[in-house]
């Protein structure tokens, strides 16, 4: 079953074509930098267009107050104290440039009527700092990326599917992948390599990420090259991904709907939120909002499908059909709903890997030389918990960034070294699965790590749960080895899903070692057994599978931004026992 290989070349190899590779590969090219984008989804369709409710920067146009020591400061606070501080200030200090940059390539932004960039309140920002069009923010920046990728003439190659980081005396020389339609084998040799493969929610049941994104590539491409995992085990739960139809649970209603007005209440017409966070109410932070209705569900003031209701039917219905038009067609299409009469059934969902690859802060570079890592496939930026809209001008922040030391990177080499043997390695690991002709299958296995991850993983944690699901993983690893894969006429989508599940179970077990080994309650990570903040835990947590977790420190914030943090960070009322 020997497909054609396609060998080429070129100086900057950015696998993931979401925002955040985009925006890589629009400033290499802009830099002259020969560039060559890879994405196993159609570049207008990637994960990037889901994003929903806006981006954040301090502009000041709504709230003049505003500026990026605030934004600094929120981000560390809400994360806290977890995210590191150089990386939170060059992404507020450059938030602006990243807005501008958008600008320029045409963004479409919602204006005020004297043409200012209107800004709204999201969750725990201390100001109106979160700039959008509509509720459809993430895809106007997609189609705005892919057009200026366009205007560039940026070679961008959709369905394929890049399975090994080529790697030799630790240093990066290429990648290699195959083409889902037809298995069409790709060897690209390159300077360096941008990793911009996103996170890996989709390991869990209920998630806001689509089918087959989003399944831990990124961890797994990162690791076999020589790279870490900095905090697995902080995953954002986002409180409100729908129950039904079944094919669609987890699907996003944005954090606009509570940015608008939107209101929480249980199944017993409660509105809850005054327990849990009397002052911020449904603004509260993404951690205690999901927290809050886990545990209303949990001690039975939920609905009968397990979820609470999300209800902005007071709000005018010109608000909504102006505002919320995502949610508004996502729901009617859905389930026939119409919000503005409604309320919306909701539970929390994995939403956001907010650890990743371990970068360094001021480029993004990783532990082998010429790898970097942007997006939600990096981490630093978020900590514990991820202010909405964070997420959007990271990737342009980063994207502009990495593409400059890439680009400086390759042209600082004097030689370039490969090595047959990688080559080799990475062709027989495809060879050996399109032979194999095992009894296990690829999906019940994929479902059975993400039936793992949700019972023992999910929102609250324990040690004897942590455990559980290791042995329970243990058993799946095994598995794995009897797999069978079966491309046919309809391509090697078969093929995918068994790297999907590779990448999958790695993930799985540094996040399940990593919030075993965080024996606290910190932001998104709710440990039952251990309600409160560890000091000595303050610390991110560094996996790799030869020298499993390393509690590596945080440098401190500055006077300048540490005297704005103005609530302490507390786990108080968080956990309702």
């Amino acid at each position: 079953m020997k497909s054609q290989e396609l060998h080429v070349s070129t100086s900057v190899l950015v696998i993931g074509t979401g925002g955040a590779g985009l925006r890589a590969a629009i400033e290499l090219a802009e830099r002259g930098v020969d560039v060559l984008a890879v994405g196993k989804r159609p570049r207008s369709d990637a994960h990037t267009s889901l994003a929903a409710g806006g981006i954040n920067a301090a502009l000041g146009t709504m709230d003049a107050d505003d500026s990026w020591q605030q934004h600094a400061a929120d981000t560390i606070l809400e994360s806290y104290h977890l995210a590191n501080p150089e990386i939170v200030e060059i992404v507020t200090k450059g938030s602006a440039q990243g807005i501008s940059d958008l600008e320029r390539y045409g963004m479409p932004f919602a204006r005020e009527e004297d043409g200012r960039i209107s800004q709204r309140f999201f969750g725990a920002h201390t100001f109106r700092r979160t700039a959008f069009s509509g509720d459809y923010t993430g895809l106007e920046i997609q189609r705005t990326l892919v057009n200026r990728a366009a205007q560039l003439d940026i070679p961008i190659l959709d369905d394929v599917y890049m399975t090994r980081i080529l790697v030799t005396d630790g240093r990066v020389f290429g990648a290699y992948g195959f083409r889902l339609s037809d298995g069409t084998r790709y060897l690209i040799h390159a300077d360096a390599v941008v990793l911009a493969a996103g996170g890996h929610t989709r390991i869990w049941r209920r998630t806001s990420s689509r089918r087959d994104e989003n399944t831990g590539d990124s961890f797994r491409l990162a690791v076999l090259a020589g790279g870490r995992i900095r905090d697995p085990e902080l995953v954002q739960f986002h409180p409100s991904g729908i129950l039904e139809p079944e094919n669609a649970a987890g699907t996003l209603i944005s954090e606009a709907a509570r940015g608008e007005g939107g209101i929480l209440t249980n199944a017993l017409g409660e509105r809850f939120m005054a327990k849990y966070d009397a002052e911020r109410m449904e603004l509260s932070t993404r951690d205690r909002v999901a927290l809050a209705c886990y545990t209303e569900i949990q001690e039975g003031r939920g609905t009968p499908n397990g979820g609470v209701w999300l209800d902005v039917s007071h709000l005018p219905r010109e608000t909504i059909m102006r505002r919320l038009p995502r949610v508004y067609q996502t729901m009617l299409e859905l389930q026939m709903l119409d919000i503005t009469t409604t309320p919306i059934e909701i539970a929390p969902t994995a939403h956001y890997s907010m650890g990743g690859v371990w970068v360094r802060p001021d480029d993004h570079s990783t532990d082998v030389a010429g790898l970097y890592a942007i997006g939600e496939a990096s981490s630093g930026l978020h900590g514990a918990n991820r202010l909405g809209g964070n997420s959007l001008i990271e990737l342009l922040v980063f994207g502009r960034i990495v593409g400059n030391a890439a680009a400086e990177y390759s042209e600082s080499l004097t030689a370039h070294v490969r090595s047959a043997d990688a080559v080799d390695e990475a062709r027989k690991e495809i060879d050996d699965l399109l032979y194999a002709n095992g009894h296990e299958n690829v999906r019940v296995l994929q479902r059975a790590i993400r039936d793992t991850m949700t019972e023992h993983a999910g929102v609250v944690r324990n040690e004897q749960g942590l455990t559980q699901g290791l042995a329970e993983l243990d058993v799946i690893e095994a598995r794995i080895t009897e797999v069978g894969v079966h491309p046919d006429i309809a391509g090697y989508q078969d093929l995918a899903h068994a790297f999907d599940l590779k990448a999958s179970a790695l993930a799985a077990r540094a996040t399940l070692e990593a919030a075993r080994e965080r024996r606290e309650t910190r932001g998104c990570h709710n440990r039952s057994d251990y309600p409160d903040l560890d000091p000595t835990l303050q610390v991110n947590l560094v996996w790799s599978p030869a020298r499993g977790i390393e509690h590596e420190g945080i440098a401190p914030v500055s006077h300048e931004i540490a005297t704005l943090m103005r609530r302490p960070v507390t786990t108080a009322d968080k956990l309702v026992e």
